[in-house]
């Protein structure tokens, strides 16, 4: 429930700040201009996210097993992937994404067009959502309920459309910098734990036959599959009986992903401009 929610919270406050930003630019830069395609748009953007994720929970029940453990596993990988891409990119682009956004604004009401105002909330709407049915799809073998999995997904948007809400009226209630710094990094601690699982899906499907030797057996003592260890298997990705293979990209994982985002933090080196009467 923990990780559905985060994932859930996280993307869907991103998705909120964004209509946020070009609902809030556009009142103020015309007035007389209906918000209705914006809301069309996010609409739209929303209910293709959904079918997406309904369509990936078919496609795992009816495929036979070894394909269901192929596409669980292949989805997990795309899924940290995916993840570790745009918590690097929206760190890097943090301090510039309002202004990109307000000029795509403007360019579309220069225009005159409803379409292009829509395409704006589908694309960014879209994208958020597409991500939120990657992630949700990933992480339900590692659920301990799908009723509680899905509980928490669905009380993670609900919190991101409530804070969404008053950040646009204003409210700075919600610490923003410090939120996206502390749920990345939660995020990446997540997505670790989805490595070693996605790479034992993909071992069961007999695309990866050696991940080397068992490194410790601990099942005796907390069994991953129930109580406390299987509250670490969902978070953090625990196994009472890795293989080594497991292990190691786990940790090579968390140490790339962090040292990723701290880097994509930094500031970018400012161009150098010709002295005044300098030749080309």
């Amino acid at each position: 429930m923990l990780y559905s929610l985060l994932i859930t919270f996280r993307e869907g406050l991103e998705a909120a700040l964004i209509l946020g930003i070009v609902l809030a630019y556009l009142r103020r830069a015309s007035p007389g201009t209906s918000p209705r395609p914006i809301w069309l748009g996010a609409g739209l953007a929303g209910g293709l996210s959904l079918g997406a994720a309904v369509l990936l929970e078919l496609l795992a029940i009816e495929l036979p097993g070894r394909w269901q453990e192929l596409i669980e596993g292949a989805a997990m990988l795309l899924a940290v992937i995916i993840l570790t891409w745009m918590l690097a990119w929206m760190r890097r682009q943090s301090a510039s994404i309002g202004r990109e956004l307000r000029a795509r604004v403007d360019t579309a009401l220069d225009a005159g067009s409803g379409f292009a105002l829509g395409l704006l909330a589908f694309t960014a709407v879209g994208r958020e959502g597409l991500e939120t049915a990657l992630f949700l799809f990933g992480g339900t073998g590692r659920a301990d309920s799908a009723a509680l999995y899905w509980s928490g997904a669905i009380l993670g948007l609900s919190l991101a459309a409530v804070a969404g809400v008053l950040l646009y009226r204003g409210s700075r209630a919600i610490p923003l910098r410090a939120f996206f710094n502390v749920s990345s990094v939660l995020l990446i601690i997540l997505a670790a734990g989805m490595v070693p699982n996605a790479l034992k899906e993909l071992r069961e499907a007999d695309l990866m036959v050696n991940l080397g030797p068992r490194l410790w057996d601990t099942y005796n003592l907390l069994p991953d599959n129930e109580g406390p260890g299987r509250l670490l298997a969902t978070i953090l990705g625990y196994d009472a009986s890795p293989f080594a293979g497991q292990v190691l990209a786990y940790l090579a994982y968390l140490a790339i992903a962090l040292a990723v985002y701290v880097l994509a933090g930094r500031p970018r080196p400012a161009l150098a401009t010709p002295a005044h009467g300098a030749t080309a």
